[in-house]
């Protein structure tokens, strides 16, 4: 572990020149990552070390309560280096704010002994809730828990319909890694091959009521863990941090695309033709769009954490036209990017189809990440009319 000085949090940049000094390795490590369906798990302990899953984590347990877009800073740079990598630590990495939303007695039970516990998720509400004394039982089978290998607890998505006669109740559940079991072997994809997103089973286990999160209570800012974890940073909505934790590893993996493609087109001179690649207009056309266009989302990006921080600090709801807004820009973002690779790599001929290719993996990453709910901006589309029309959105989780 990198011996931090008692009591004194390393700076917003020394995280991130930590993380960009991570790149080299993790590109010599990408294709073990991808053949492995894995990150490795000396990736996970560099990340542990280095501090980068405590930058959301309460300052209570050891975390730093940071800048959320000190956390998306080291999502994009590891993701540069390997988009899977980049993917888990941005699902990962944004699970200590929310279970600092949950009761106290809930986060004393992760981190009291180990503060460097890890958490993974699938929040697809296909479990079965049985309403008992004391809390629930909980049953099923989830798909998609990135970095699931690495982690000693999971939170899982579920749908109460015991409610007494009221609208049925969507959480979230905590369980210890004795309470499930990771499926490995059922995550074998084109893209984001080494996210190790397996298979989660639970074969009716007891979790009790001070382990599940409402999802009601997220959108309303209005959380138990509050009370306890009282910076400005955990009045943020949650959902707005999460979708942008499956969103924001696309810039990492844009990089380092557009930077293969300058590479391959410097080097590149056709067979048939005699031309150098570096002389096509169109392709560098193609090339200076994309550069473009990826830091002016950027740039929306770190706006919109800005204003939300801002909310928080001032005490003050996020109007949810603002909130449907937000989450309908992070929608777009990964698809956005793809196309914008996918009209580079039209234009370097045969040197791009190769496996060896430099800017095959984080093309293939970029569609593979397109599949995520909440990279579909069509789920977003009404919430953004309704809103603007003074009506409650369909997706109230944003």
């Amino acid at each position: 572990m990198i011996d931090e000085t008692a009591g004194q949090i390393p700076t917003a940049e020394v995280l991130v020149e930590r993380a960009r000094a991570m790149i080299p390795a993790l590109r010599e490590r990408a294709r073990a990552c991808t053949a492995a369906h894995d990150v490795p798990v000396e990736t996970v302990a560099e990340m542990k070390a280095a501090g980068f899953f405590r930058v959301l984590q309460p300052k209570r347990y050891g975390g730093y309560e940071m800048h959320p877009n000190v956390f998306f800073d080291i999502q994009k740079a590891l993701a540069e280096g390997c988009m899977s990598t980049g993917w888990i630590y941005g699902v990962l990495g944004c699970h200590p704010f929310e279970l600092a939303l949950f009761h106290d007695e809930a986060q004393q039970e992760v981190w009291g002994d180990n503060p460097d516990m890890l958490v993974s998720s699938t929040y697809q509400p296909v479990g079965k809730v049985e309403k008992a004394e004391g809390g629930f039982y909980l049953s099923g089978r989830w798909g998609f828990s990135s970095g699931s290998t690495h982690c000693g607890w999971v939170l899982l998505g579920a749908i109460n319909f015991d409610t007494d006669g009221g609208p049925p109740d969507m959480r979230t559940f905590l369980l210890p890694r004795p309470d499930y079991q990771v499926i490995e072997g059922t995550w074998d994809t084109f893209g984001l091959q080494g996210t190790g997103s397996f298979d989660i089973v639970v074969d009716r286990v007891f979790v009790p009521e001070y382990r599940t999160h409402k999802a009601s209570d997220g959108f309303a800012c209005k959380n138990p863990g509050q009370e306890i974890n009282t910076a400005p940073l955990y009045r943020i909505p949650w959902a707005q941090l999460f979708v942008r934790s499956v969103s924001t590893a696309a810039f990492g993996g844009a990089r380092a695309a557009i930077q293969a493609g300058i590479d391959i087109m410097n080097s590149r001179v056709s067979s048939n033709t005699g031309k150098a690649a570096k002389a096509d207009p169109v392709l560098h056309a193609a090339i200076a769009r994309a550069i473009a266009e990826v830091n002016e989302m950027e740039l929306t990006h770190r706006t919109t954490f800005n204003e939300l921080l801002g909310y928080a600090e001032r005490n003050e709801p996020v109007p949810m036209e603002r909130r449907a807004m937000f989450a309908y820009q992070s929608s777009n973002v990964v698809r956005r990017m793809a196309d914008l690779v996918d009209d580079i790599v039209k234009l370097l001929g045969g040197r791009a189809v190769y496996m060896s290719s430099p800017i095959l993996q984080p093309w293939l990453d970029l569609h593979a990440a397109r599949a995520h709910v909440a990279n579909d901006p069509g789920n977003r589309n009404s919430d953004v009319i309704g809103t603007m029309q003074g009506e409650a959105p369909a997706f109230t989780f944003i």
